[in-house]
């Protein structure tokens, strides 16, 4: 009897023991979590949403029906937050500001552009400063100039000045935009007047700029391998020494989902959906990730600073997106714009663990496509312009980005106009695809 009762006790005991050793562990990691969260915020820029996530999903179209985002095309700011600057960054905004202006009063417009450039590089989010800058720069570069006015707006949206300055500008920015659409269709006009589908010419310019697509949109994502290496890879199934299994396999798979995508989504008749996107996804990681590969992402993501909409809602969202895709709204846009518009919608929502930016591109290319464009090739040394008419976009304005998407087009249109004419001479848009692709 003792000895059970020794037994018990011994029991009880442990049991206390792990209930007391489990509570300071918990307390410990709720420290260890704060810490974390601090170093995060504090040293990467990182700045997590301020808005609470209720049950159902996040809206697409939340923004409020304001003039200043007037240009947001129904899309929400991304749930990140510049930090607040110092009032001594303040202070050498405001100087650097000044300066500038006293430099173009003394006709040293270099030197202003300059201070000006240092002015938002302390602090991208002042209002008085991208309002000042981009009258500065009207003149030369009218639409730059609305693009600052606009986010002047974002940051300050009772800048009256920014207002009436972007209200000026808007109907001249506009035409400008339709003057841009307006080329690149003559140009797809003149492709299909001047090449028969059937075109051996047309076939060899599209196995070229296959290679090509593949090589720049597995590049722009840190692949190494070299436009020779890859199409080595797809020629003649060989691997190539001294490069992981890994980046082998990013090309094998995006040639997959290219095919996919050019063999049957092309041509089939009939709405994109979810499960399109999945096969597409599929195809494109199956052989680096086969486990997450066509599949939602059930965790949360995080990218550079911006954090994604949470993992429960993905579903929903994803629903919500290709709704959109096949509304009256989307089919009223020009197809450029609807091109451009579903990428950085589908980056916002990111639905997947990795391959989001492959995704996107070619989901894109497959609207162009379909309204019978070129796919458009953003090329390994346009990264940098590409991510920042992405964070353009986030800061409110997307126009940057739809411009940026449309002057790529604009790009492959020429290039293929040179690849098919049969005079290689005088005309100005042959020699211009002439330089693009040499420099591809």
């Amino acid at each position: 009897m003792e000895s059970g009762a020794g037994d018990n006790k011994s029991q009880k005991d442990t049991i206390l023991t792990i209930n007391i050793s489990s509570s300071v562990f918990s307390v410990i990691l709720f420290l260890l979590g704060g810490v974390i969260s601090a170093i995060l915020i504090t040293n990467l820029g990182i700045v997590l949403p301020t808005q609470k996530f209720t049950s159902g999903t996040t809206e697409l179209s939340t923004l409020p029906n304001t003039e200043v985002q007037k240009f947001d095309y129904g899309l929400r700011n991304w749930p990140v937050s510049p930090k607040q600057k110092s009032s001594d960054v303040a202070g050498e905004v405001q100087a650097a500001v000044h300066q500038a202006l006293d430099a173009h009063t003394q006709g040293k417009k270099e030197k202003a552009h300059k201070l000006f450039e240092h002015a938002l590089a302390l602090d991208p989010h002042h209002a008085d400063t991208l309002n000042a800058y981009g009258e500065f720069i009207e003149d030369e570069d009218i639409v730059r100039a609305n693009h600052l006015y606009s986010c002047a707006l974002i940051a300050n949206n009772s800048h009256s000045r920014a207002l009436t300055n972007r209200e000026r500008t808007s109907a001249a920015v506009a035409e400008i935009d339709k003057g841009m659409f307006a080329k690149v269709d003559d140009k797809q006009l003149q492709m299909g007047q001047q090449i028969s589908e059937n075109s051996r010419a047309l076939q060899r310019a599209q196995e070229e700029f296959l290679y090509l697509q593949i090589y720049h949109t597995t590049a722009i994502e840190g692949n190494t391998l070299s436009l020779e290496q890859m199409r080595s890879i797809m020629e003649t199934g060989l691997a190539i020494g001294g490069k992981s299994i890994m980046e082998h396999n990013e090309v094998l798979g995006l040639n997959l989902a290219l095919q996919f995508i050019n063999d049957t989504l092309q041509h089939r008749f009939g709405k994109i959906t979810v499960n399109d996107i999945l096969q597409i996804h599929k195809r494109v990681l199956g052989h680096v990730d086969p486990i997450t590969a066509g599949n939602l992402r059930t965790t949360q993501v995080f990218v550079g600073g911006y954090i994604p909409p949470p993992s429960v809602e993905v579903n929903d969202l994803m629903e919500d997106f290709v709704d959109w895709m096949n509304s009256e709204e989307a089919a009223s846009l020009h197809p450029v714009e609807f091109a451009a518009l579903a990428h950085y919608k589908f980056i916002y929502i990111h639905p997947f663990i990795d391959g989001n930016g492959r995704t996107s591109r070619l989901l894109m290319n497959l609207i162009l496509l379909r309204a019978g464009y070129p796919p458009v090739i953003v090329k390994l040394s346009q990264r940098g312009q590409y991510y920042e008419t992405i964070i353009q976009a986030n800061a409110g304005d997307i126009r940057p980005f739809i411009r940026f998407i449309c002057n790529c087009l604009d790009d492959m249109l020429d290039a293929y106009l040179w690849l098919t004419s049969d005079s290689l001479d005088g005309i100005p848009e042959i020699e211009e695809g002439r330089r693009l692709v040499e420099e591809m």
